[in-house]
């Protein structure tokens, strides 16, 4: 099918003059406008600025989207938003929405037709909000840009050595490198480039890119079939009454929804649960990354080299382990992974980090160099029996949203790009080759063959070999079960086995009482290779705009105090790694603690929505382009 070209553009402009009112993406390619918002901001907070929280009620429908009386009084005051129409609408601009974005532009350039085709992206610009080691396998994106090295995509850096040790306390001690490691053939990169070079091609496609875009809510049709979404308004203030700067967010239908928001995405999470996309009794399970990004002396750097740890400075029941990746220019990108089904409360994953850096085989070499940008992320580790169905009427889950990271390689963003290039097929197909769509009361597109392409691809393929290796750590014989049996699957067995270890529980649930471990006694950081939480937060480049309503909501205002902080201690504070969250000490009731909520500092890691043990913090969106503002990561 064929589309009226000259129809098509006048409905990008007008969908780009709407989303500008609520994007801040021209402040990222135009310098005066830059200047312009630098006074505007320039009141804006401290890295440790505190927040009252925000009390929001469920919702009496299935999805777990949270909604207080003032946001439902906003909401019947702003009246209908106006509704912009797209053929595809994609949320996220990481490199899974990107790769699906480029593959849709691509099959109708080949084909002589015309697809319109929008991203959302809530960071201030393309990439500010992608974090990852980075190891890449480059395989998706050769499939995209055959030539990508002569068209000048950022990977600069080929992996030349692999190493792999076991940390004691003291020592290093060499192990056998797993096969699924072997890094030949991949390049060490930023991911935050690599999105952002991604996010030009797209745009040189055709591709209407709006970062500083927030998409806060789902917009369902007949049957809980999914329309598209709305993006959030701007200018309202923490009582949710409409600033001078208020704009009304908009709504972006598409005959195709694709989501991808990465690691538990805040609409992802609600439509899994809504639709029923994952089977009763199965779980995602996650980890935290935490990582920094050095300079280091030139005689201590080789580039290419790439370390991976397991042990100290874990305890041999938490699931984890380090990596250190050698770039190009003198930079390091080294990291702690934290499986974040941990039983101590008492645990701080930031901490860990920092006993990891003071390791005397790190400390060595970061001893003289410095620190350039720090970030953390929730991970998926749940693995393929994690991944919930992909498609329902409407639209699809792809990237890291559904679940495809390979946890033994450590790698997931070219099974993203995969996943993104598999389900943009299956779309295209449907609207442009099929036709499906087009009439007014037309049912909505159901893309089944994108799940049934997934079954047959190289995805589904790495990760039934590994199916067996994450949960196999869940044995009374911890970490060293867990070495022992991903030893034999990956060089002896790949895989070959007639059953499935499942995850037994959610992350939330494994955080044990309180009562059952001892405080952790961390040593204070010495400010050269360990650092407080918030002199690490400052480098992330986070900012939210002031007096907005505070995007993490509790469902009941005195969970935290009443069972979290009796119970299991107040967790919160030690599995934050930005500070967010602390339990002070109450003005209007003496002797008692109150929960604190300091929004500003929130680097959108998700780590909340997932580990705190009562459910009670909902992780939202704030006003588009809010949040971390990484650089190089």
């Amino acid at each position: 099918m064929y589309r009226n070209t000259a129809t098509t553009s006048s409905l990008r402009n007008r969908g780009a003059q709407l989303l500008s009112l609520t994007s801040r993406s021209s402040f990222a390619r135009k310098p005066s406008a830059i200047a312009a918002l630098a006074t505007t901001v320039s009141h804006k907070r401290s890295p440790c600025s505190r927040n009252k929280q925000t009390v929001c009620h469920f919702s009496s429908t299935s999805t777990p989207r949270y909604v207080s009386a003032e946001e439902a009084a906003l909401a019947e005051a702003r009246g209908p938003r106006e509704v912009i129409d797209y053929d595809v609408v994609i949320v996220g601009g990481g490199p899974a929405g990107l790769a699906a974005a480029i593959r849709l532009k691509q099959l109708a350039a080949k084909s002589d037709a015309e697809i319109n085709v929008v991203v959302v992206e809530k960071g201030g610009e393309i990439g500010a909000h992608t974090l990852s080691g980075a190891c890449i396998e480059t395989g998706p994106l050769e499939e995209l840009f055959p030539d990508w090295k002569e068209q000048g995509a950022p990977l600069n850096q080929p992996a030349l050595e692999d190493h792999m040790k076991f940390l004691t306390e003291k020592h290093a001690l060499p192990l056998p490198h797993p096969p699924q490691m072997n890094n030949a053939g991949n390049y060490i990169v930023s991911l935050s480039n690599v999105v952002k070079w991604l996010g030009e091609k797209a745009e040189e496609l055709g591709v209407d890119v709006f970062p500083g875009t927030a998409a806060s809510e789902i917009i369902y049709g007949d049957n809980d079939s999914v329309r598209g979404i709305a993006t959030r308004d701007a200018g309202v203030d923490k009582s949710f009454k409409p600033k001078d700067t208020f704009t009304p967010g908009i709504e972006l239908h598409g005959k195709i929804t694709l989501f991808a928001e990465g690691c538990h995405g805040s609409l992802t999470k609600g439509l899994i649960r809504k639709l029923k996309l994952r089977e009763e009794g199965k779980f995602q399970t996650y980890g935290l990354g935490i990582k920094e990004l050095w300079e280091v002396d030139t005689a201590k750097h080789t580039p290419g080299k790439i370390i991976h740890t397991m042990g100290y400075p874990l305890d041999y029941q938490t699931y984890g382990g380090g990596f250190i990746y050698h770039m190009e220019d003198n930079k390091v990108s080294l990291g702690l992974v934290v499986g974040l089904d941990y039983k101590n409360p008492y645990l701080s994953p930031y901490k860990e980090f920092q006993r990891f850096k003071a390791h005397p085989f790190v400390k060595q070499l970061l001893k003289g160099g410095r620190v350039l940008s720090y970030g953390a992320r929730a991970l998926v580790e749940g693995g393929l029996q994690s991944i919930p169905k992909l498609f329902f009427p409407g639209g699809a889950l792809i990237g890291d949203t559904a679940g495809f990271m390979n946890v033994p390689k450590i790698k997931g963003t070219h099974n993203a790009m995969q996943s993104g290039i598999l389900a943009a097929d299956s779309a295209f197909k449907a609207i442009v080759t099929e036709g499906k769509g087009d009439a007014e009361d037309a049912p909505p597109i159901v893309l089944s063959e994108y799940e049934e392409a997934f079954k047959s691809s190289q995805i589904y393929k790495e990760l039934y070999e590994v199916r067996n290796m994450r949960p196999s750590f869940h044995t009374s014989l911890g970490i060293w079960g867990g070495i022992a049996w991903s030893g034999l699957d990956s060089m002896v067995l790949k895989g070959r086995v007639p059953f499935t270890f499942q995850h037994k529980n959610p992350d939330h649930s494994m955080t044990e009482p309180a009562s059952m471990h001892k405080p952790i006694d961390y040593p204070k950081p010495d400010g050269e290779i360990t650092f407080d939480i918030l002199t690490s937060v400052s480098r992330t480049g986070t900012n939210h705009a002031e007096n907005q309503p505070v995007h993490l909501c509790l469902a009941d205002s005195s969970v935290q105090t009443t069972t979290n902080l009796p119970v299991f201690a107040g967790p919160e504070q030690r599995f934050c790694p930005a500070g967010v969250y602390e339990y002070v000490d109450d003005e209007a009731n003496p002797g008692h603690k109150r929960f604190q909520i300091n929004s500003q500092n929130c680097i959108h890691c998700k780590t909340c929505d997932i580990k705190d043990p009562s459910q009670n913090i909902n992780w939202t969106v704030p006003e588009g382009g809010d949040g971390p503002q990484y650089v190089d990561t």
